[in-house]
Formats: C-alpha cells, structure tokens, sequence
C-alpha cells in the first residue's frame, strides 16, 4: 500500500512539474513554453512587463522566443532568425500612442540605421491600429522574410532586411529600453 502511495504521489509531482514547465505567467497572461516558427522550435527566453509613465502603469506583458535561452542581449540580435515576440496588451492604447513609441523606441537604440530603416519603419506603422486591453501584435523574424507583422489576428505583411530586424529588436534589448524591467523580463529575469 504504501509502494502504491508512493509511485501515485510521485506520478502527480510529474505532471504538475511537467504542467508547470509548459508555460509561464506574467500579470495573469499565460506563455506557452515553446513555440515554432519556419518549422524550427523557439523556447520562451523570458517575460517581461511594459510600463510607461512616473506612475508604472501596465502596458503590455511581452514574450521572447528564441533557438537558446540566453541572457546576453547581443547573442538574441545576432542571432540567424528565427525568433518571435509577443505583446499581450494589458490596456487600451492609440495607435498614435503606439507609433510614437515605436519612433521612440528606433531613435533611442538605431538612431544610426534610422535613414536607411526609415521607409521600413513607416511600413509597421502603417500597419498599426489601435489595440484594446487582451489584443496582440506578433513579430516574427523568418529566415530570407524579414519581420512578418500579425495585428490581432490579422497577418500585415512582412518588413524584409536583417539591418530593420536588428533595429526592431533593439527596441526591446538595446541600451535604451522603454523599460529596464522589460528587457531584463525578456532576458530571463523576473516579470514584475
């Protein structure tokens, strides 16, 4: 009996653990662990948590998917894609607000690529529209197709050109964040 007790408590560890190792958490917005893109599985390098403001209002809980998990911001650039990011917006933003950042966002880490990315950076912001509290904006880096933009659902097209993927990236792991929290999220640290 107790033998039996045993393997039964030992099997219920198993798939908690196993349950637990499938995703993860960040202000009540759930990660799978893994995910593929261009055929290749990419893990959950980390979450990390957007705030904007002197009063750290939530924005958005973002996912980062890469080949390895790494905590060193170059290694993700430099990396041959693929490699995906999730917003999960945890509040309604403009889409003047979001294009705003996202010129922020381009002159604060690749504000020397910017004369050469700027049509490019044009194109995403043509593609943006305003989000609501639960929408998503997925970005993609596939092999030889560049960024492919998802907006709710909604596949936009594709921004071709390591040089706008590096950028674009930065955005998130360069020298200036919209957050450190955030970066440090997605580089595995704790989403707070």
């Amino acid at each position: 009996m107790k033998r039996l007790l045993l393997i039964l408590l030992t099997g219920v560890a198993i798939v908690l653990a196993s349950g637990a190792a499938q995703a993860r958490d960040c202000k009540g917005v759930t990660f799978p662990e893994q995910t593929v893109v261009d055929g290749a599985a990419l893990v959950l390098n980390g979450l990390g948590l957007r705030q904007a403001t002197m009063f750290k209002v939530n924005v958005y809980v973002a996912g980062l998917y890469v080949a390895s998990r790494t905590e060193d911001a170059s290694a993700v650039l430099g990396a041959d894609p693929p490699k995906k990011l999730v917003l999960h917006f945890l509040r309604d933003v403009k889409k003047s607000d979001l294009n705003n950042a996202w010129e922020k966002g381009f002159a604060d880490n690749a504000a020397d690529m910017l004369p050469q990315i700027k049509e490019r950076v044009n194109m995403l912001t043509s593609w943006m529209e305003d989000m609501a509290s639960g929408s998503l904006l997925i970005f993609a880096q596939r092999h030889e197709a560049g960024v492919e933009v998802n907006v709710n659902g909604n596949m936009r097209g594709s921004i071709p050109g390591e040089d706008f993927a590096r950028a674009f990236f930065s955005i998130w792991l360069g020298p200036q964040p919209p957050n450190p929290g955030l970066k440090t999220g997605l580089l595995g640290g704790v989403c707070e």
